[in-house]
């Protein structure tokens, strides 16, 4: 099987979204959007790795696939939960109303439907797409509670007896819209309430709701709110909330913010971990394929786990203390940097100064911090080349995680993150501060199998 470290990236082709994130009889659990054909979009299928630490992943292959007239188009996202035992895994199936005749992977002026189902596994090894499936919530065509297109992405959990179901959907495709539906046995489901805000874009997607500590938090990833002459059009965002469980109602208690300043991230889940930390993931977009040197092409790999806190309304992404633990060995900085292992560099960052990581350079500017991947980034334009973060009010601690393809900057022990798709990396081999600071270089000890 694949291993991958710090990084779950596509087994070859294509992936996107993270789904059914979850610890499970002791595993972490992590299936993906996976289109097994070319490194494309396409008809989705869902792709399976397993984890003992968040940090060492195997692939396992396909777990779920199109089987039934409802999800003949696709098994879209959707999370996991555990019911007495068993793995449930809720997903959204597209069917699509006529495909278009010379890519029968797509839509047809984008005529489809949207239904939520289910797949109970008994041991999250086995998953039995014939016989095990069931549509437990039919496409809604009642403009009033959701959209027959688009809602999807159900995120389930359980407080007290009763599951919740939160989904993304739209008003008429003009407004984002929560819908959330709930259940006395994770099977049979009756909608319960909905939320209409402008924040959310025109389309919301993957949204998540949960508890970090006596605080609520908001996810979502929010269509059309972005400039398209910037870069991506819809963005991952995150925000304070209450959110009251009886009335199944949700109310945004602060600003939306993006999760991710380097406006790569999507698609969010989050789970908890062993420990019962909030622990997030999001799918890192990728304008174009990577072509390895044995000829493999594949495109889309996951952000490294974060956890969530919340401090003063703040919400925080931290490394996670199994990352930390990682990277555990301090040494010199080699004269010749090897990108085909992942590395982690520590330094405050001052006024003026600025780090070259291999042609990725980062730099503080009137208290914020800024990033230009334009010569890693193989000339293309189709995403935004300069991250920037908010203010930082003078004090910047960064920890910066360098892999061959991303590297992810926290800022102050994850009061912002910018996190960057790149190629090319180490073309320029150069690792140095302007000012000639000293850069503090940590690996991992061993020598691992990638």
């Amino acid at each position: 099987m694949m291993r991958n470290v710090l990084h779950l990236k596509a087994p070859g082709n294509w992936i996107n979204d993270p789904n059914g994130f979850i610890y499970y009889k002791g595993k972490y659990h992590l299936f993906y959007q996976h289109f097994p054909y070319a490194p494309v979009w396409g008809t989705m299928h869902w792709g399976h790795a397993v984890s003992e630490d968040l940090v060492h992943w195997e692939h396992q292959g396909i777990a779920l696939f199109p089987t039934k007239e409802y999800d003949q188009n696709g098994v879209f996202s959707g999370s996991a939960l555990e019911v007495d035992g068993k793995l449930y895994l809720y997903y959204s199936a597209v069917k699509y109303l006529e495909a278009e005749s010379e890519n029968i992977h797509m839509a047809k002026n984008g005529k489809f439907e949207t239904s939520q189902a289910l797949v109970i596994s008994e041991d999250a090894v086995h998953f039995d797409n014939w016989k095990e499936k069931m549509q437990i919530i039919p496409v809604n065509h009642d403009d009033a509670q959701a959209h027959a297109v688009h809602t999807r992405d159900p995120k389930v959990w359980k407080e007290g007896d009763t599951y919740y179901m939160a989904l993304g959907s739209t008003f008429r495709e003009e407004t984002g819209r929560l819908v959330i539906y709930t259940s006395k046995d994770g099977i049979h489901w009756d909608f319960a309430n909905q939320m209409l805000d402008g924040r959310f874009g025109k389309i919301l997607e993957c949204p998540d709701i949960f508890r970090v500590g006596d605080d609520w938090v908001f996810e979502g990833s929010a269509m059309y709110i972005g400039d398209p002459e910037e870069g991506y059009e819809s963005h991952a965002i995150c925000a304070p909330a209450v959110f009251e469980p009886g009335k199944c109602e949700l109310s945004i208690s602060g600003e939306c913010t993006y999760m991710d300043y380097g406006m790569d991230l999507y698609a969010p889940q989050t789970n908890l971990d062993k420990d019962g930390r909030r622990v997030m993931i999001g799918w890192m977009r990728m304008p174009q394929a990577v072509k390895e040197k044995n000829g493999m092409e594949w495109n889309g790999m996951m952000c490294q786990p974060r956890v969530i806190d919340v401090e003063n309304g703040h919400i925080f992404f931290r490394v996670h203390p199994e990352v930390r633990a990682y990277f555990n060995q301090e040494t010199p900085i080699p004269e010749k940097l090897d990108y085909s292992r992942p590395f982690c560099l520590k330094m405050n960052l001052e006024e003026g100064e600025i780090l070259n990581i291999g042609g990725y350079r980062i730099w503080m500017e009137n208290g914020a911090v800024h990033t230009d991947r334009s010569i890693v980034f193989a000339g293309m334009k189709s995403c935004s080349l300069i991250g920037k973060s908010p203010d930082v009010s003078g004090r910047c601690e960064l920890e910066i995680f360098v892999d061959k393809n991303l590297i992810e900057i926290f800022i102050n022990d994850g009061e912002f993150v910018i996190s960057h798709v790149v190629y090319g990396l180490g073309e320029c081999m150069e690792l140095s501060c302007s000012s000639g600071k000293k850069i503090l270089f940590l690996r991992h000890g061993g020598d691992e199998e990638m």
